[in-house]
């Protein structure tokens, strides 16, 4: 873990001054100071630290990533103290001490919300996207989901999970005395000047209530589609698809796929402010400036369907379901494509022709589908290999096996401290494109099966192995991530 920064949190973000080395070593620290920050500042700072051996100008973007760096960069280990939560002991204590705007500014040193606190600067850190607080009858495990993977990040007695779960239970505005049902809520926080909604779900246990924190960085809505990693064939073909005026566009993969960003990249591109773009969300996970979104509430009523069917007597040109999960979405999905909406949407299914056939399962008529689909984008993400630690793999069993005969060169997951020894750091995606064309619509409104469909679509590549083979030749990931992800019948076979 890194050393605590030598200057407090609040007057670095006030003043506009982060240290950017500590000068642990002996020599002076050298500081940075934001574009248009008052210097004078820097004679309480040189009070505190000494004599600088440098002062960097940084644009008020680069300022904000290196504070946020600076004072996020706290693990969990040191955050707890079991003494002291012990004997905290009241719920209405922990309860009235809500943290400020900025958890780091917070001045109120409650050891729950330390803990807690240290929870989501942890997960922010390790880039994790979600954070699992797991209640047992011996103790209380804390896991991260870093990269689609989950790892252990603390073990705590079991007596701590009710003040924990409380806690987390108000900062989300939840029924702190409802333990029987499950809960959903939001708590907006901001980590180094940067802001995170942190989605929060509750679910009764047989040892107390589970909790799942998903970590969602704003910055990552305003990702463009030549962000998402997508090949330049791809490319041409989403962009191609979003300029047609009607039809449905559907992005399909497994939960956590990374398909509600491809949405709102697509959103963005067409938010140019000439059309008229809503969604209906369940939740809405990015607020984005210029597009009317709407939340699913089922409590009440307001369902997929129903926000659909209201959203298009409000004159859209363009409409986004969150997911088509039933089969009254699917049709009035495909009624809003049929008369004249470019409606962009999501399915769960292994691959792309399985989005045919899931709508078919649904009972939309082949015809209608032949008539309305324009374009499936099947897509998965695969950890990146660490770019410090990666070595080249030698020619070996399953090498040979994965590429056939003549194996090509690929890498190898290592370990080292930059990935916290687990061998890859981030993550790339792989989409296979199905684009709807004269032949391939033939064939849906014949009702044929998927292999048919995918034949005519795929021919002899372009399907999501074929992406992860070529991820695995470029160097961005391992042989054995690829099989994970991406794995069909011969490569299981071969994997074995």
């Amino acid at each position: 873990m890194s050393a605590p920064a030598p200057l407090p949190y609040a007057f670095a973000k006030r003043h506009g001054v982060v240290v950017l080395a500590s000068g642990d070593d002996g020599a002076p620290p050298r500081v940075g100071l934001r574009a248009g920050a008052d210097p004078r500042a820097l004679v309480e700072v040189r009070r505190v630290l000494g004599p600088l051996a440098a002062v960097e100008a940084m644009a008020a973007g680069a300022f904000d990533r290196r504070l946020a760096e600076a004072y996020a960069d706290a693990g969990i280990g040191g955050a707890v103290d079991v003494d002291d939560l012990e004997r905290l002991g009241s719920l209405d204590r922990v309860a009235s001490a809500l943290p400020a705007d900025d958890l780091l500014e917070s001045q109120d040193d409650a050891p729950v919300i330390r803990l807690i606190n240290a929870l989501i600067a942890e997960g922010v850190r390790g880039g994790a996207s979600d954070i699992h607080i797991e209640p047992f009858e011996s103790s209380l495990r804390v896991r991260l989901r870093v990269d689609g993977m989950m790892r252990e990040a603390l073990r705590l007695p079991h007596r701590i999970a009710p003040l924990l779960v409380s806690r987390i239970k108000v900062m989300a505005r939840l029924d702190i005395a409802e333990k029987r049902i499950p809960q959903d809520g939001r708590i907006s926080v901001t980590m180094g000047s940067k802001p995170y909604d942190v989605r929060v779900s509750t679910l009764p246990a047989r040892a107390g209530e589970r909790v799942v924190l998903r970590l969602l960085d704003k910055d990552q809505g305003g990702l463009g589609l030549g962000e998402l990693g997508m090949g330049a064939a791809t490319l041409a073909s989403v962009r191609e698809a979003l300029q047609l005026p009607n039809g449905i566009i559907l992005v399909t993969g497994p939960t956590g796929s990374g398909k509600t960003t491809t949405l709102y990249a697509a959103l963005a591109l067409l938010n140019d402010g000439e059309r008229n773009l809503l969604t209906v969300e369940d939740p809405v996970e990015y607020a984005i400036e210029g597009i009317g979104q709407t939340q699913v509430n089922a409590r009440v009523g307001m369902t997929f369907a129903t926000g659909l069917r209201a959203i298009l007597r409000q004159d859209p040109d363009v409409v986004m379901v969150g997911e088509i999960r039933d089969v009254e979405t699917a049709q009035v999905a495909v009624q809003a494509s049929l008369t004249g909406h470019l409606v962009l949407s999501t399915v769960h299914t292994n691959d792309a022709p399985g989005a045919i056939t899931r709508l078919r399962d649904m009972g939309i008529e082949p015809f209608l589908l032949a008539s309305s689909l324009r374009l499936v984008v099947a897509q998965r993400l695969l950890r990146r290999l660490c770019a410090q630690c990666k070595a080249p793999r030698p020619a070996d069993a399953l090498a040979q096996r994965y590429f056939g005969s003549a194996p090509a060169p690929s890498w190898r997951a290592v370990g080292c401290p930059a990935c916290q020894h687990g061998g890859y750091a981030g993550r790339v995606g792989i989409h296979e494109v199905l684009a709807v064309n004269e032949r391939v619509r033939a064939l849906v409104g014949a009702d044929a099966d998927e292999d048919a469909i995918a034949r005519a679509a795929f021919g002899e590549g372009g399907r999501l192995a074929d992406a992860a083979r070529d991820a695995v030749l470029q160097g961005l990931t391992s042989i054995e991530e690829a099989l994970r992800v991406a794995r069909e019948e011969h490569q299981a076979d071969a994997a074995v």
